[in-house]
């Protein structure tokens, strides 16, 4: 398959890395301490907030969300592959052992549902 434009070879690169990423983490992860992930999420507060709640229109919330994503996703920033303003700031000081309490503490928040809309 020949894609006709960059930009659309660009995502489709970026998101077979993230995927190849994330499976490459999948078996890696799931060893990070909650604890220390909570101590070094405070540097995430700013725009994650403490709770994984975003603080900021343009960070997502990420509570309660898959370990190995989260692994995946901070390694992609922490290599370049995923760009981000902010996150190419913090991403590239993270160490792996970060990586995996970060993505251990926010993937361990419990996120509760309330009423559905339209129901």
């Amino acid at each position: 398959m020949i894609l006709a434009r960059p930009a659309a070879a660009r995502l489709v690169l970026s998101s077979l890395t993230s995927l190849a990423l994330l499976v490459a983490g999948a078996s890696a992860c799931n060893a990070g301490d909650v604890k220390a992930g909570r101590a070094k999420a405070l540097m995430c507060q700013a725009c994650h907030g403490l709770d994984g709640l975003s603080k900021v229109p343009d960070a997502p919330n990420i509570a309660g969300q898959i370990e190995t994503y989260i692994a995946a996703q901070l390694q992609a920033y922490k290599s370049g592959v995923r760009k981000n303003d902010a996150m190419s700031v913090v991403a590239p000081s993270l160490s792996d052992k970060d990586v995996e309490d970060l993505a251990a503490y926010f993937s361990a928040i419990e996120i509760n549902v309330g009423k559905l809309p339209g129901g």
